[in-house]
């Protein structure tokens, strides 16, 4: 499996869907065909859960993925002192009346040589489209330069943030009908796509092959041709149910039946096993009465818990010093004892199990005690595979249901398959060590193949050891949490990685006009190789093999034109093929076209500041493996805001500073937040925490990307209201409380002289926790929440990741920080005493360094 997509990929591929099924939208069948055809009956399936109700999903392997956009505030939120953006740039879906939903009059250019399709096919349909766009797809710019020079320059670049298991407004569906798709290319049908209405055939947006629809895009006029879901929205989904009958519905909840497998560290001291018992047991009683559960210990054996025995702990043990022998597991799996059950049968046992746990009882340290957690995860997944294992073949079916281990990790595996020793001195650890992550991986990829996500959740002071245990959670599409202890923060994610609904068999295809080239992908994949050439034979689109398709992922997507650009408009076809937790196929067909300028400032103008600093920071972090490599990134990113400065603005007169672009002003100071904060700063100490922080967000959506490099600030009011601010120290004022949101950690900030009040302070307090929730209350994984006192040492926490503006002269800082202008003159004399000088420049002490004007703000 590959950790990242970043070379050029030649290839293309096919793509899984988001997870949802919005309201069916009945397909109406053409007029006038001489065969006889019957509808499709349209059905409405269960919504799949989603940050919309409750749920969330995970993320896979190399790069990233996307929560929830702005919380519902229990109180209201005034506007912010400065036009700071508030929530995510995330384009709306279009609403498309019922008169604007045809293909565009402007001719696509077709790099095949075709000519105008208005000269070529003169009833085709004529009436201009709006162009199109989709929670799930977030380019850096709504535009696209003609020239190559200028479009190709790379301190700035061109891309697009395409999350596939987004949540995304119910949209058109068509089911149990096949897509029609381009005979040349494989791509789609679509709202662009010319039509000759006369025979119904369709000319395709990619190649500009002329393609047939079978008779079935033949109408009397455009609009009728309007009733076909995919002639009409940017977005549509096509699905397949299990048994291919329109009608049909599940029974049973197949998400909420999936097997959930605690595989639990039992090497714990007592003041860690007491905050993972009380999780564990918040836990269960979180779970819905269907959902089956497998509890699973490991130390220097493997504990197998069983569920037929009432009124007492009863496990199997098995030995951990090997992976365990299909003899054990045969006796495992047809002897008399009951290893998944129901929480609704079941829920008192779990109880019992917990209650029983006992700490650590040897006088040994922590990180050189035997824990096999690799032959734990091998008997979990035996459990799930259960008697659809053929044991005296060694032939292992499918499941047909999505399944979770969920890995509860105090220290390293250091005994078994996949262990490394307890010490790094030991002589030979540099090779078990590399052993250890290869035999993890294929891991990791053999629970993919069973259809099962592995999901490792650790806690407390020992080094986990997180290169080693990293794989086997990238592979199977599962994700890797470090939490501080096995407390609140810990339980929560507990709850919500049982919750996320995961689709599986994911792939997700790209498809561009042949004018653009993509150069380098980011996210939770890899490149697949699928001929399609016996199908399509000039089928070059990039395909990527998702290893889960949930809610959190992103893929981060870097394109460049291949040339200068003649047309008018240049068109980008994602196609996320899934299954999802109620086994129905889905494909989902997204369809952009963007208009193309040769305007430089036109060009700017449509930049989306936000998506662009997330794709920069993406690339930047790729390259960020260590802590020497992401001061290194420092340098990168100041070369980067020079030249997008010297490219694409002017000089001052008489000067020799260059202005930054007005119409990107944001932008520079979402990379000075990137460059000071835990990504790539000295915030962050550990080299394990810094690892998993980066996959995270490598992986993560747009949302919590943008929340990771750049904090949300939030002041509190009187009367429970909250006032969004920039996140500069000049907030932090002494009779206020600050929440600063930082997408991993929520800070809430109390000043001394509210502190000093009790109940104004415990109001303000009550308030910003309730708020902090809010912000978070979907967010996967969920970050810690601190509290704590102007002064005290945690504030560290919160001032490190502000911005210093008290270094610029008073003039600077109203202009930045509006609010200061509703400070009397003793209030700003307390703040300016109050702040401590270091040596950390200031957002625009630093950009003056650069020999750039600061951009004025929005």
């Amino acid at each position: 499996m590959m950790d990242y997509l970043s070379s050029k990929p030649d290839k293309s591929s096919i793509a899984t869907a988001p997870p949802t099924i919005p309201p069916v939208a009945p397909r109406f069948p053409p007029p006038n065909l001489e065969q006889d055809q019957i509808p499709s009956s349209s059905i409405k399936y269960p919504t799949m859960l989603s940050p919309a109700n409750g749920v969330k999903t995970g993320s896979s392997s190399s790069h990233l993925s996307t929560p929830p956009g702005p919380p519902v505030f229990t109180s209201p939120v005034r506007p912010a002192a400065v036009p700071f953006r508030t929530s995510p740039a995330t384009p709306q879906p279009v609403a498309l009346s019922s008169g604007s939903s045809l293909p565009t009059s402007s001719p696509p250019y077709f790099s095949n040589g075709s000519m105008e399709l208005q000269q070529q096919l003169p009833s085709a349909i004529e009436e201009p489209v709006p162009d199109g766009k989709s929670p799930c797809v977030l380019f850096s710019a709504n535009k696209v330069l003609k020239y190559k020079k200028q479009a190709n320059i790379p301190s700035l670049g061109f891309g697009v943030l395409v999350s596939p298991g987004r949540e995304a407004s119910p949209g058109p569906q068509v089911i149990q009908q096949d897509p029609h798709r381009c005979h040349d290319c494989g791509a789609y049908s679509n709202l662009y796509s010319n039509i000759l209405i006369g025979s119904g055939q369709w000319q395709c947006v990619i190649c500009g092959n002329l393609n047939g629809s079978e008779g079935e895009y033949i109408a009397l006029s455009k609009e009728e041709l309007r009733n076909f879901p995919e002639l009409s929205s940017p977005l549509v989904d096509f699905i397949q149910t299990g048994n291919k009958r329109p009608s049909f519905v599940p029974v049973t909840d197949s998400r909420t039946s999936a097997p959930v497998v605690l595989v639990i560290d039992e090497c714990l001291d007592e003041p860690h096993l007491q905050h993972l018992q009380s999780s564990l047991h918040a836990f269960v009683d979180s779970l819905p009465p269907t959902t089956r559960i497998g509890i699973i210990l490991y130390g220097r054996t493997v504990s197998v818990y069983d569920f037929s025995v009432e009124s007492v702990a009863s496990a199997e043990v098995i030995p951990g010093g090997t992976s365990p022998n299909q003899e054990t597991l045969k006796a495992l799996m047809y002897g008399t004892g009951i290893y998944l059950s129901p929480m609704h049968a079941s829920k008192e046992v779990a109880h019992l199990i917990f209650s029983s746990l006992r700490p650590y009882k040897l006088n040994v340290p922590e990180a050189s005690r035997d824990r096999c957690l690799g032959a734990a995860v091998e008997v979990a997944l035996a459990i799930i595979q259960g008697l659809s294992a053929d044991f005296s073949r060694g032939v292992v079916k499918r499941p047909g249901i999505n399944s979770r281990i969920i890995v509860c990790a105090g220290g390293p595996n250091t005994y078994g398959p996949g262990s490394v020793p307890h010490s790094y001195t030991h002589p030979n650890y540099p090779h078990k060590e590399k052993s250890a992550l290869k035999w993890m991986e294929h891991l990791g990829h053999e629970a993919h193949k069973q259809n099962t996500v592995v999901d490792i959740l650790c806690a407390g002071t020992c080094p986990v050891r997180v290169p080693v245990l990293q794989p086997l959670a990238k592979a199977s599409g599962g994700a890797f949490v470090l939490h501080d202890d096995f407390g609140e923060a810990f339980g929560i994610n507990l709850q919500r990685a049982s919750a996320r609904a995961a689709g599986s068999h994911g792939l997700l295809e790209i498809r561009c006009s042949d004018d653009i080239l993509i150069t380098q992908v980011v996210g939770p994949g890899e490149e697949a190789h699928i001929d399609n050439h016996e199908t399509f034979k000039n089928d070059i689109s990039l395909c990527i093999q998702m290893l889960s398709v949930e809610e959190t992922q992103c893929f981060s997507v870097s394109m460049e034109n291949k040339h200068d650009i003649k047309s008018d408009f240049v068109f980008f076809q994602f196609v996320i093929q899934y299954s999802n937790v109620y086994q129905a196929d889905i494909t989902r067909v997204i369809t952009i076209r963007l208009p193309t300028v040769d305007s430089v400032p036109e060009y700017l103008q449509s930049i989306e500041d936000e998506v662009a600093a997330v794709l920069i920071a993406k690339r930047t972090l790729l390259g960020a493996k260590s802590y020497s490599d992401a001061i290194d990134m420092h340098t990168t990113i100041d070369e980067r805001v020079k030249d997008i400065a010297l490219k694409f603005s002017s000089q001052v007169p008489k000067s020799k500073l260059h202005r930054f672009p007005k119409e990107i002003s944001l932008l520079p100071e979402l990379l000075f937040h990137l460059r000071q904060g835990p990504l790539l700063g000295n915030i962050v100490g550990h080299e394990d925490e810094r690892s998993v922080l980066r996959n995270l967000f490598l992986n993560a959506s747009f949302d919590l990307s943008l929340r990771m490099v750049a904090p949300r600030c939030l002041m509190h009011r009187e009367g429970g209201t909250f006032e969004e601010l920039p996140a500069y120290d000049l907030v932090m004022q002494s009779d206020t409380a600050v929440v600063l949101d930082h997408g991993t950690d929520v800070f809430i900030w109390m000043g001394a002289e509210l502190a000093a009040d009790e109940a104004r302070s415990a109001a303000a307090l009550a308030a910003c926790r309730t708020l902090a929730e809010e912000l978070t209350e979907l967010r996967f994984p969920a970050p810690r929440i601190l509290a704590f006192k102007e002064g005290s040492s945690q504030a560290r926490y919160f001032v490190s990741r502000l911005i210093p503006a008290h270094k610029d002269p008073p003039y600077e800082q109203e202009a930045r920080f509006p609010q200061l202008r509703t400070l009397t003159t003793e209030q700003r004399a307390k703040l300016k005493s109050s702040f401590i000088h270091f040596d950390d420049p200031s957002f625009c002490e630093w950009i003056r360094s650069l020999k750039i004007v600061p951009p004025e703000p929005i």
